[in-house]
């Protein structure tokens, strides 16, 4: 299952998708990938609105 998790840094707000089997799991790789970024949400991948928004790099 795939979780879109929000993400804010340095007053930049953004969103990366992340594999994972519950949103707990994918708010921890999201916090291991960037530990400085203040999580702000996490939800299951929207496809319509994920397409429209793709994450940042």
């Amino acid at each position: 299952m795939k979780y879109a998790v929000g993400l804010k840094l340095n007053e930049r707000s953004g969103h990366v998708v992340i594999d994972a089997e519950d949103a707990l799991i994918a708010a921890l790789k999201a916090k291991h990938q960037q530990p400085d970024a203040a999580i702000t949400y996490v939800r299951r991948q929207n496809r319509r609105g994920d397409a429209r928004h793709p994450p940042h790099g």
